[in-house]
């Protein structure tokens, strides 16, 4: 029998006063206690209780196990306090990963969740690449595209799609192409991480897909660096609007090809596993779906206007 359910059996029947009364308020027949009593003795080698036909009471032994019985079942009761309070407020440390790209959005959230929740703590890495959630240890991670790791779960906080731009300068030197099939004569400035490669994936106005393979002279890992170089007209670029959204709006970049739409792709909460959800993690992505609402005209600009 259960080693534990025994023990609360035994104690049950200590406080109670006898096997009847344990059994009314454990909800077991009597005979179930006096098995889970006995299986307790025969797993010792020892008689905790003297069964009168009037009365239960403890051995010399079975006092001595009985208190130590009750000091080792509160404690449990301790640690199921414990743990029910920390998944009900978030408590601990958030290891947390973002995509350094959005980090202009997520940082005012960290301050907030510190703000409600005093008793949680953040550690908070920022980068561009695609870590290994267990392997690395991280609860959640905030990605601007789709995991190559199937089984992560995701929840999708805003899509968005990125936007055909570049300098004023640039178009003045090379003109604007009109489709797709044009950028192969452009310097196109490629970001390391887009999920189709040199393959650049467009919708064209009839709703059907299209792709062109596209070359250029700068391939990076960093966002910024793509904005500074097209906005050094240097070349074009497939820019998110929540990299170029205020570049566009000032007139130092312009949309191209704009009867095409890119891709759509979701900015995503990512993390190992949805059983028994931490409520650190769940309070975390609770506040960023709250907050990516009220932000989205910031994080599709063009999309929303």
């Amino acid at each position: 029998m259960d080693r534990l359910t025994g023990l609360e059996v035994f104690v049950g029947v200590v406080d109670h006063g006898g096997f009847s009364a344990a059994a009314r308020r454990l909800a077991m027949s009597v005979t179930m206690v006096s098995n889970h009593v006995q299986a307790l003795e025969d797993r010792l080698g020892v008689r905790l209780l003297n069964r009168t036909t009037r009365k239960v009471g403890l051995t010399e032994i079975g006092k001595s196990y009985y208190e130590r019985c009750v000091q080792i079942l509160g404690e449990l009761q301790d640690a199921d306090r414990i743990a029910e309070a920390q998944q009900s407020t978030p408590r601990g440390t958030l290891r947390l990963y973002v995509a350094s790209h959005i980090m202009r959005f997520i940082a005012p959230v960290a301050s907030e969740y510190l703000s409600l929740y005093p008793g949680a703590s953040l550690v908070l890495t920022t980068g561009e690449r695609m870590v290994d959630l267990v392997e690395e240890g991280y609860d959640l991670a905030i990605w601007t595209l789709m995991p190559p790791e199937s089984s992560l779960i995701i929840r999708h906080l805003s899509p968005w799609r990125h936007m055909l731009c570049c300098a004023p300068s640039y178009l003045e030197r090379h003109g604007a192409p009109k489709e797709p099939a044009e950028l192969t004569q452009h310097n196109c400035l490629r970001y390391a991480y887009y999920p189709y490669g040199d393959d650049w994936r467009f919708i064209r106005p009839d709703g059907q897909p299209v792709s062109v393979r596209v070359t250029g002279n700068l391939l990076t890992t960093n966002g910024e660096t793509l904005r500074r170089t097209a906005l050094d007209g240097l070349g074009l670029f497939m820019a998110p609007g929540f990299i170029a959204g205020e570049d566009l709006a000032a007139g130092r970049l312009v949309r191209v090809m704009e009867n095409y739409d890119a891709v759509e792709f979701s900015i995503s909460a990512v993390y190992p596993h949805r059983h028994n959800l931490s409520s650190k993690v769940r309070c975390f992505i609770d506040l960023l779906a709250e907050r990516f609402v009220e932000h989205r005209k910031w994080l599709n600009p063009v999309q929303e206007n």
